[in-house]
């Protein structure tokens, strides 16, 4: 049943319809968006604690830290409505494309005037975003020239302030879905922020697409550039060998989003979209390079431009199945005007 259809059908008090919406939604917080962002929080919390115990850049057990919140943070990364938005959070944690350098030279500018912002959180939170959160750290940790720029006493005291300001972020995200947001969502038609279920759909489907668009787009379409001209070292996180890792978290995550949104109208198609996602998992499971050097090399360029065939289907194949079934539409896309 179309959502309009729901919402005029009023002389029910609760229709087999509505109920499966109320699924959709409930699914979407207490499967994906609440243990996500407060698996975040934890990872971020002990990062933090690792940073303040072993700060030096090339610490397995830092690098091991961070790798395990980045994670986090790319399993929830498309859900950049309601607390990410707040005071700029997204972008606190991930500046990312960095398509002029802003990251690199904010760094150098931290560095060389060894600025005292590293010495209080707030002074820290004030500092440019492109100088915060995961690939400002990725920089730190594993960029040499980065690396040997800073004073062994800052460069510990810049990456302290950093995990601390990525955990505190990333805390009071949590916070605000699991004291806020999560009713306003779950009770939508009830509240200004979300005046009907349909609202709330639209955003959790604007949500999914803008995830596979940027996975298709940024996360795949930059390093490809064109045949003729590669651009390996636009790939996401390239340092840590982690481009590849990226895509195939969100393909997990994304895929998960979809199929609680499929709970919504028992006429979705649910193994058509398993089965799309399934394709571009295996695909990407075949790929043999982290961090998609082979962009530059035909015989290894070929393998990933399928990948991103394979997402682009498992989209489409998401899409036809998600906005006919909701009489849905994207709506606003998150990455608009980025």
């Amino acid at each position: 049943m179309r959502i309009a259809a729901l919402l005029l059908a009023i002389a029910l008090p609760v229709s087999a319809a509505a109920q499966s919406v109320d699924d959709a939604i409930d699914g979407a917080l207490d499967r994906h968006i609440l243990p996500g962002f407060a698996t975040l929080a934890d990872e971020t919390e002990h990062l933090a604690a690792v940073a303040a115990e072993d700060c030096a850049p090339t610490s397995d057990m830092l690098r091991s830290a961070f790798g395990t919140a980045f994670d986090a943070w790319i399993r929830v990364s498309h859900l950049r409505f309601g607390p990410t938005e707040t005071d700029n959070r997204t972008f606190a944690l991930a500046f990312w494309p960095d398509s002029r350098g802003a990251t690199p030279r904010a760094l150098d500018g931290l560095i060389a005037a060894e600025d005292p912002a590293v010495e209080g959180p707030d002074a820290f939170a004030d500092v440019s975003v492109a100088a915060r959160g995961f690939y400002a750290m990725e920089l730190l940790l594993y960029d040499p020239e980065m690396m040997d720029a800073a004073s062994s006493d800052y460069g510990c005291a810049l990456i302290r302030a950093m995990a601390a300001d990525i955990a505190r972020t990333a805390a009071a995200i949590d916070t605000d879905w699991r004291e806020t947001h999560a009713d306003l969502l779950r009770h939508a038609g009830q509240n200004d922020t979300y005046r009907s279920e349909a609202e709330a759909l639209r955003t959790l489907y604007s949500a999914f697409t803008t995830g596979m668009e940027f996975t298709i787009d940024l996360r795949l379409g930059r390093p490809l550039g064109t045949f003729d001209r590669p651009r390996p070292g636009r790939a996401e996180a390239w340092r840590s060998g982690r481009s590849l890792r990226h895509v195939e978290i969100a393909l997990d995550s994304l895929g998960e989003l979809a199929q609680i949104l499929a709970l919504a109208d028992d006429d979705i198609d649910t193994a058509a979209i398993t089965q799309a996602f399934d394709t571009a998992k295996e695909t990407a499971g075949r790929i043999d390079d982290p961090a998609f050097a082979g962009v530059a090399t035909p015989s290894s360029r070929i393998r990933i431009e399928a990948l991103q065939q394979r997402v682009i289907e498992a989209r489409d194949v998401t899409a036809a199945q998600l906005a006919e079934a909701l009489d849905l539409s994207a709506g606003f896309n998150s990455l608009d005007g980025d």
